[in-house]
Formats: C-alpha cells, sequence, structure tokens
C-alpha cells in the first residue's frame, strides 16, 4: 500500500516540482484558498494560539495575522515540493547567508556545530549551506510514516551532503562522527514541545510557561560543540535571508539550560517582528495551566 501511494503521488508532486516560479505560487494561492477557507485546517489552533501569545491585540490583527500565515504556509509547503527539481544555483539565489563565515571559521579550527532554529521563515531550503562548507551536515527529524517518501526526502538532502538522522539515533551516530574525526553541522528545531513528563526545564515562550527541549544543549555540552542560532528573514515572496549567531563558543561554561533560554529568547522577538511566520499549527501551549510538579512521580 505505501509503494502504490508513493507511485501515485510522487508524479504530482514531480509535476509541481517543474513549474516556473511564477505558476508554482499561483498554486500556492490555491492550495491557500482551499486549506483556510474551504477546510480550515486547524484554523481554530492558530487563532488560539494567537490570542493567547498577543492578548493585546484585537480581532482585526489576528485575522490579519492568521491570513498571512496560511499564505506563508502554502508557500513552504510548495518550496518543499520545489526541493525535488530546484538547480543549486536557482536555490543559492534564493535563499543567501549574511555571515557564513562564522560556520566556516568553525570549520577550520576543526569545530563540529550544533545550529539551532526554530519553525520559523524557511527551513526547508537550509541544507544549501553544505555547499559553502566541508562538514557533513545532519538534521533531526521525525521519521516519515511512508518509508519511500523518507527514502525520497534523504535523498534530496544527500545530494548537498546532509543527512538525516531520527532523535534515538542522533547521540550514537554523532559520537562514532567525532571518534572518526568527522566535522559536522547539526541541525536541531528545539521549539516545539516535548513530552512534559520526560522535560527536564520548563520557562516561559511569549510569556507563557512550557516544557522545553534542551536535547540540543545538553549534546553540545558533551561533545563540546558551539552552538550556533540561525534566523530566518523573508525578504520576499521566496527569497530568504539566513543570519548566524553564535550563542555559545564553549558551551560547557554555561549553566544548564541557559543556552537554551538565550535561544528561546531570540526566537521570541522574531516572533514579534513578523507573528506571520511562525507555524501557529502546533499545539506549543497545550501545557500552559500544568506545571513539572503536575507530572512528578509519587
Amino acid at each position: 500500500m505505501q509503494f502504490l501511494i508513493y507511485i501515485l503521488v510522487y508524479p504530482f508532486l514531480w509535476f509541481v516540482s517543474i513549474l516556473p516560479f511564477r505558476l508554482l505560487y499561483t498554486f500556492s494561492d490555491l492550495l491557500c484558498l482551499l486549506i483556510y477557507h474551504v477546510f480550515g485546517y486547524r484554523k481554530k489552533t492558530v487563532q488560539a494560539n494567537l490570542r493567547l501569545v498577543f492578548p493585546e491585540k484585537d480581532k482585526k490583527e489576528i485575522n490579519r495575522i492568521t491570513k498571512k500565515f496560511y499564505h506563508h504556509l502554502c508557500d513552504m509547503m510548495v518550496e518543499a515540493i520545489k526541493s525535488l527539481s530546484i538547480s543549486e544555483d536557482e536555490m543559492k539565489k534564493r535563499f543567501t547567508f549574511t555571515n557564513v563565515e562564522i560556520m566556516q571559521d568553525f570549520e577550520n579550527k576543526d569545530k563540529s556545530v550544533a545550529l539551532m532554529c526554530a519553525h520559523y521563515g524557511s527551513w526547508e531550503w537550509i541544507f544549501i549551506l553544505q555547499t559553502y562548507v566541508k562538514s557533513q551536515g545532519n538534521a533531526v527529524y521525525k521519521r516519515i510514516e511512508n518509508k519511500y517518501f523518507d527514502r525520497l526526502v534523504k535523498r534530496i538532502r544527500a545530494k548537498y551532503n546532509s543527512h538525516l538522522i531520527t532523535t534515538k539515533e542522533t547521540i550514537p551516530e554523532l559520537i562514532r562522527l567525532k571518534r572518526q574525526g568527522i566535522t559536522t553541522i547539526n541541525g536541531f528545531v528545539s521549539d516545539q514541545t516535548p513530552k512534559p513528563w520526560k522535560a527536564l526545564h520548563w520557562t516561559e515562550f511569549m510569556g507563557i510557561k512550557v516544557p522545553v527541549h534542551t536535547g540540543a544543549e545538553m549534546l553540545a555540552k558533551r561533545l563540546d560543540m558551539p552552538v550556533v542560532f540561525f534566523r530566518v528573514k523573508r525578504l520576499k515572496r521566496g527569497f530568504y535571508q539566513t543570519t548566524f549567531e553564535t550563542l555559545a563558543e564553549n558551551p560547557k561554561d554555561y549553566k544548564d539550560y541557559e543556552i537554551t533560554d538565550k535561544f528561546l529568547k531570540l526566537v521570541e522577538k522574531q516572533i514579534h517582528e513578523a507573528p506571520e511566520y511562525y507555524l501557529w499549527t502546533h499545539k506549543r501551549w497545550k501545557h500552559k495551566d500544568k506545571s513539572p510538579e503536575d507530572y512528578k512521580k509519587d
């Protein structure tokens, strides 16, 4: 069944991927019409999240942000499909870096890096970074249920010396690479909700106390990896600019969770500047009425 779904869907995805950008974004507009206006995909969740973190904004402003968010969401979906066939030159033109030398400097020092980001702007094309460095790129991800699509996504990333590894694979794989003397750039999307009974740290995010992921920080300390944040700015439709910021060159010098808190503050700043580019469909604040004590075992 998985293979049947794959062979039926893949030709459509390929056709969409070879559309010129003008037609690609026309398709995105049609997709937005269906997702937002017809089906209302997670619309209640999006607006509940926005009202929660922006209590000062009126209904009109919440609706404006919601509409812009869905347009951006659909753009990201078609841009992910475009990854199937987009050329390296085209991607470099559309996803640029203001200070890639930060990553190159760490590489010249034979330093692997923990690269933290949020579900903000566009993270789909970040793997083009690998064309500017020699280090192996790794991204922690959740395996796709359909094994054929999972292999497809891995194959796309592998074109640029990027590799996808699951959460369970991360620690043993990075330890293995370190022992072999292979420098790596390891991407962590670290702003979503962990299972609260497993969370080691609770802190305020957008003014609300929630459990947060600390894996990137803990792994950086264990493997002595500098921690770098990458901020994505949308310049115009289909064009993004990324800026790197070093959070901790020597992570062991920081108290536990200090790097994670610093990261979240930078994410908050992004959201306040342009909230429509954050991924509001996730139930990020679903544990807002709980506390760590609620999950402690007797």
